[in-house]
Parts: structure tokens; C-alpha cells; sequence
């Protein structure tokens, strides 16, 4: 081991300290990657991502819903300036799996979380040791933050809100987190901003039904979220995060609305203002809030240089029968899903395939469509191929994405860019795709406990082709092809990675 006297050495001629070398070649090495770093970030546009909650595929005007039952104008602005996807897809028909698939670019089914969705007091999902989007971008100088939804847990164990939340969003490689812990109407009752509970007063609990701030959830002594104002705090926050960026650094916003989740609280601003009750009213307040994050960027004049994605996690809920919002909207005329078989929750294509809109003008083509086949699992591989150069990537990362960029800039794609996908529902049935064929295991998680929705819970083939809402089972009539995606869906289990 070097003394303190070893490190820098004196020139006995000229008095000047001599630095030895491994030190200079150490700063050059700082050098070079922050240079490298400055470079890369300086070639890339900034980054949106809006993930909606529950947004069904036939939601928008966009996507064929009437102009009689809702009007999603900001949205479609989207589609009208960039590009519309008709075959995007979520890798489980439930919240929390779609949201590690997209920061991760890994199914959800290859942790530990197997069936259902991430507690209110789960820990942390996401290892801290696995590569998210949010620290690839950080890592070649973007700034990024978190706002919305999350759904991912905070801590290590069961956690204590009163507690610092860590590790959380900020550990994964964002900058700033402001969210909603759970879904919209969650037991907390709070917001989370970075490692606290914003305006955390005590370590007590509130007894049930005495709560001073008119919600008798989990009992934490910091000021309730009113639901009808929670898209406006989100979205409020989003845009003053967005104000503050530098001109000469890039950023990567993951925004995570709560609409449509139930409940259905729309603002007076939205309420009443649809054709489809309180749940077209909720959707309305969605559209408001993509609208004002739009008008920001523009108001930055940051719009040409920014990639702006909006999806939503899963499919809608669809409730045809009761007195239930969606039931109103349905009776209304609207189909949140479109012709689609199935529902949020469901393994058929209602609970999987999602609007999805790309925007970066002069790159995406405005008002275009594209059929390709992708996963919300894809948006790692391809905003990691969107850096120029490529981030360079560990091969133990982001086992499941693809690559879709050539879709979203339309470029030349003589093959499917993805041989198949794997999706799955949350009692842990799966099903993959492969060309115009999609194969149904129809077994749940041995796990579970309770297996809802049986009549899923069957072996099904069906040619998306011919028949795209799922009527008619040609199991018996291909058995060949069933047994060829069963053997598929097995290995790409089995392997760890589907890539």
C-alpha cells in the first residue's frame, strides 16, 4: 500500500508537485466519460412517457370511440402529429407486471410475483441492482423523475410510511418522485415525494373513524388526497418538474396518471362534460391532463426535440350489467375496448392490446399507422437504441425487449421485429403469440389460491387474423400449431429470456 507520501512526489528542481501517473490517467478516464456522457446526452431527444390506467384500446376518438360519447382531442393531437399503433400490447392485463415490464424490459412472471399486483405496503419490486430506463438515461447525463402512479413498493421489507420510503424510485435511477403509492382511492391516503410522505406530522395512527382529513384508511397522520384534485396535483407537479430542465440537458419523464382507475372522480372542470357518465367524464380529465403536458413543452419550445410515447397499462373495465359507471358508459353506447373479447384481468385481447401513440416531429411520421406487433416490455431495447450511440447494455438486462424503433420511425422492416410474445393474466394464465397465432396455456399459478374467471382457464388457439375477437377456438382444427407455441411459451420459460 502507497504512503500519503507516495501519492504526489515533489520536484526537487523545480518544486512543483508531480502527480504520479495512475492519478492522471484516472482524471483523463473521468474526462473522456463525462465527455462521453455530455456527447451522448447532447444527440438525443428528451424523453415523455405517459402510461395511463385502465385506458381500453377503443377509449379515444382516435381509435374509434364516437365523438357522441367522449371527446379526447389532446390525445389525438398525438395521433394526428405522429404515429398510431394498432397492434401495442401490455405483458400482463393487470397494473403493477406492465409497470416492470416497461422500466425494466422483463416480464414480471420472471421475479417472484407470479400472479396479482403489488400491495400498498410491498416492498421495492424492482432489484436495485437491475437497469431501468430511468438510470441508462441518467447514466448519459439525462435528468429524470417519476410522477404519478407508481405501484412498485418502497423499502425492503412490509414498509412503515412514516418511515423514510428506501429504497424507492430515487434508487432506480430517477432524480425526483412525486406519486400516488398504490392506484388512485389506495388504503395510504398520502402522496410520496422522493424518500417521505408529504407533510408527514407524527409516527401515530389515526384511529378509524376520527380522522381529521376525512379519510379513514390506513390512519397516517399527514394531509389526505382529495380524488377529485389528484390529476390536477400530478399533473401540476409534472409540469412545474418539466419548467425547471436546462435548455442544454435532456430529460426523461415517466408520467403515470391515475384516470382512469376507478374511483371516477372527475373535476368540475370534466364532470358531466361527456356523453358516457362519470366514466367518459374520467377520460375527459385524462385528455386534460395530456393536453396541459403538451402545451408545456410547446410553451418550452422543446416539442420538435422531444419523443413523446402515451400507452396505457392495460386493458378497460368492462362492466355491462348494474348501476356502475362503466355500466352507464356502456349502456351509453361506448365500448372501451373496442370489438375486443375480454377486459382488464382477462387473458383475451381486450385485457392486452392498448392505444399507443409516438410523437417526435421530423423523425415519426405525423398521422401514420403501423401494425406491427409490439410490447410495452420493447420501450427499454428501443430508447436504449434511440441514443447515439447506442447505450451500451449488460446482456443480463432486459431479457424480453425488442428493439421496435423501425416501427415507430417507419423505417424499412423486412421481418417482424418480435418472433413471438409471451402475456399473461393475474391469476398467472399464460398465452403467447407467434405471427397471426395465439396459444392459451389455461392453467393458473400453482400458487394461487382462488381461481376466478374459469371459463379462461382452458387450453384456446385463435388466428388473431381471421378471427380478432376470439370466437372461435381452432384448437381441434390446429393441434400441431397448439403444440408448437406450447413448446415455445416452455423454453422461453424456461430459458430466463425471450430475446
Amino acid at each position: 500500500m502507497k504512503s500519503h507520501s507516495d501519492v504526489a512526489k515533489v520536484d526537487k528542481a523545480s518544486g512543483v508537485a508531480k502527480t504520479p501517473k495512475f492519478l492522471v490517467s484516472l482524471a483523463m478516464l473521468l474526462v473522456i466519460l463525462s465527455f462521453v456522457s455530455t456527447s451522448v446526452a447532447a444527440e438525443c431527444p428528451n424523453i415523455v412517457i405517459i402510461l395511463a390506467d385502465d385506458l381500453g384500446y377503443g377509449s379515444l376518438n382516435s381509435y374509434g370511440a364516437n365523438e357522441s360519447h367522449l371527446r379526447t382531442p389532446n390525445i389525438d393531437r398525438l395521433a394526428k402529429e405522429g404515429r398510431r399503433f394498432t397492434d401495442a400490447n401490455t405483458p400482463s392485463s393487470v397494473c403493477s407486471p406492465t409497470r416492470y415490464g416497461l422500466l425494466t424490459g422483463r416480464y414480471d412472471w420472471r421475479t417472484d410475483q407470479k400472479h396479482g399486483v403489488i400491495n400498498t405496503t410491498d416492498p421495492l419490486h424492482i432489484d436495485t441492482s437491475r437497469a431501468t430506463l430511468a438510470s441508462l438515461l441518467k447514466s448519459v447525463g439525462y435528468r429524470t423523475a417519476a410522477i404519478g402512479k407508481w405501484h412498485l413498493g418502497y423499502g425492503t421489507t412490509t414498509h412503515d410510511f412514516t418511515k423514510p420510503l428506501s429504497p424507492g424510485p430515487l434508487d432506480l435511477g430517477f432524480d425526483y418522485h412525486f406519486a400516488v403509492p398504490q392506484n388512485h382511492g389506495d388504503a395510504s391516503g398520502v402522496y410520496v415525494r422522493n424518500r417521505e410522505v408529504v407533510g408527514l406530522r407524527s409516527d401515530r395512527t389515526v384511529p378509524a373513524g376520527q380522522s381529521p382529513y376525512g379519510r379513514d384508511y390506513m390512519g397516517i397522520d399527514a394531509p389526505q388526497r382529495v380524488d377529485e384534485n389528484v390529476m390536477d396535483e400530478l399533473t401540476t407537479d409534472a409540469i412545474g418538474w418539466l419548467q425547471q430542465q436546462q435548455e442544454d440537458t435532456p430529460f426523461f419523464l415517466y408520467f403515470a396518471p391515475v384516470a382512469i382507475h376507478f374511483p371516477y372522480t372527475p373535476s368540475e372542470k370534466t364532470k358531466g362534460q361527456s356523453g358516457s357518465g362519470l366514466y367518459g367524464d374520467w377520460i375527459h380529465e385524462l385528455d386534460l391532463s395530456v393536453g396541459r403536458i403538451l402545451d408545456t413543452l410547446d410553451r418550452m419550445k422543446v416539442s420538435d426535440d422531444t419523443l413523446v410515447i402515451f400507452t396505457s397499462d392495460n386493458g378497460g373495465v368492462l362492466i355491462n350489467e348494474g348501476e356502475r359507471p362503466e355500466a352507464v358508459a356502456y349502456r351509453a353506447g361506448l365500448r372501451c375496448n373496442g370489438a375486443l373479447r375480454g377486459r382488464k384481468h382477462s387473458i383475451y385481447q381486450g385485457g392486452f392490446r392498448v392505444p399507443f401513440l409516438a410523437r417526435w416531429p421530423e423523425h415519426v411520421p405525423a398521422a401514420t399507422t403501423c401494425d406491427e406487433t409490439i410490447s410495452l416490455v420493447d420501450m427499454y431495447a428501443t430508447i436504449v437504441a434511440l441514443t447515439e450511440p447506442p447505450i451500451p447494455t449488460d446482456a443480463k438486462n432486459a431479457e424480453d425487449s425488442f428493439n421496435v424503433l423501425p416501427a415507430m420511425l417507419g423505417t424499412s422492416m423486412p421481418k417482424p421485429l418480435r418472433s413471438s410474445m409471451i402475456v399473461h393474466s393475474p391469476n398467472g394464465n399464460f398465452a403467447i403469440r407467434r405471427g397471426p397465432w395465439k396459444f392459451i396455456e389455461g392453467k393458473p399459478s400453482p400458487s394461487l389460491k382462488k381461481t376466478p374467471q374459469r371459463d379462461e382457464l382452458v387450453a384456446q388457439l385463435y388466428n388473431l387474423e381471421d378471427d380478432p375477437g376470439e370466437t372461435n377456438n381452432v384448437l381441434n382444427e390446429h393441434p400441431e400449431i397448439a403444440q408448437q407455441l406450447a413448446a415455445l411459451l416452455d423454453k422461453q420459460r424456461d430459458s430466463g429470456r425471450s430475446r
